[in-house]
């Protein structure tokens, strides 16, 4: 069992960073790909990107390359994402989950994720 904790959302402006970290604790993450989501208002939950612990390999949606950076810190736990030049149409509830996914994927789909988090605000907005 896996338990997951996102932490550093809130109020930011137009253009600036913002990082929010997920902390697991509970078991081994060797195993497991951990990704970011977000819900906007009315909106699918829509995947972010992801990356695999074992390798601290990537994967991002194409919105998020070059704008998002997904990191994880081996001795804390945690993975880190880095919304960088944040648009307000990047304004939602941010969430991280944890599965056991195959090294081809797919990574995208929240079927494929067994933990969650609670999830954490990000407003973009002046």
């Amino acid at each position: 069992q896996v338990h997951l904790a996102e932490s550093g959302g809130g109020l930011v402006q137009p253009g600036g960073s913002l990082t929010l970290s997920c902390a697991a604790s509970g078991g081994t993450l060797s195993s497991y790909v951990i990704g970011w989501f977000r819900r906007a208002p009315g909106e699918e939950r829509e995947f972010v990107g992801a990356i695999r612990w074992s390798h601290g390999g990537t994967y991002y949606n194409e919105f998020a390359k070059g704008r998002f950076l997904i990191t994880k810190d081996n001795a804390k736990n945690t993975v880190d994402l880095q919304i960088i030049s944040s648009k307000p149409e990047d304004t939602a509830v941010y969430y991280c989950a944890a599965g056991l996914i195959d090294v081809y994927g797919p990574y995208n789909l929240p079927s494929q994720y067994n933990f969650w988090g609670q999830g954490t605000q990000v407003t973009v907005s002046s």
